[in-house]
């Protein structure tokens, strides 16, 4: 009796993972085949766990993704990237719910980089700056958001203006942040593409506008 309530119990557990989707070739060997160090963290010896919610239709796409919990760094962006590269990779379940919001954690530590001897209170310290220029990045994009919508104060772009000098946000960058969304285009991460090039307009430039209306209306 006793091997027959195990046995049924393995047949439930094989039966509910089967439900679940899997990742072609397995998703921790996609991760660490995958995964950049980003630079910002590797030079500041940031190490974690980012948690990343996403959905998945009847095809395998990922069609939403977005941080769950995070560092504050560009191990959040390095984490969302990997999950929206496996877009189109994914088996799915006929019966599966398509709202499902999988999470899954993408861990992040280093080696080598006598990050060991790294103070702590340095550490959180660069964490900290990061998340700084991060706020100040959103004053910028609040502002171009508010004149849009015709709710802002004229005087106040000379300061968002110099935000942008001292944040080294100039053509360049906008240029960089422009090819960056039509390669994710071209990935099929749409989500991601639109995130760039919304960016770019609220920034106030119109070099994205045309590929705003072409992939993201």
């Amino acid at each position: 009796m006793f091997k027959i309530a195990v046995a049924f119990l393995l047949l439930i557990s094989v039966s509910v993972k089967a439900q679940e989707p899997q990742l072609k070739g397995g998703l921790s060997s996609f991760l660490t085949e995958n995964k950049i160090y980003p630079p910002y963290s590797l030079n500041n010896c940031i190490q974690g766990t980012v948690t990343i919610g996403f959905k998945l239709n009847s095809k395998g796409n990922v069609y939403y993704s977005v941080v769950n919990k995070g560092i504050g760094t560009d191990l959040d962006d390095e984490a969302l990237r990997l999950i929206r590269m496996t877009n189109g990779k994914w088996i799915v379940p006929l019966t599966y719910d398509t709202t499902t919001l999988v999470v899954v954690p993408v861990n992040f530590s280093l080696t080598g980089y006598n990050c060991d001897r790294k103070d702590k209170k340095e550490i959180a310290l660069a964490i900290q700056a990061y998340k700084d220029e991060e706020e100040l990045t959103n004053v910028v994009l609040n502002f171009y958001r508010n004149k849009e919508k015709g709710n802002y104060k004229p005087e106040d772009e000379l300061r968002v203006l110099q935000i942008k000098s001292d944040l080294r946000i100039d053509d360049e960058y906008l240029d960089d942040k422009v090819k960056s969304g039509l390669k994710k285009q071209k990935q099929g991460d749409i989500q991601g593409a639109c995130e760039d090039f919304n960016f770019v307009k609220y920034m106030g430039s119109d070099k994205a506008n045309d590929w705003l209306l072409k992939y993201c209306k």
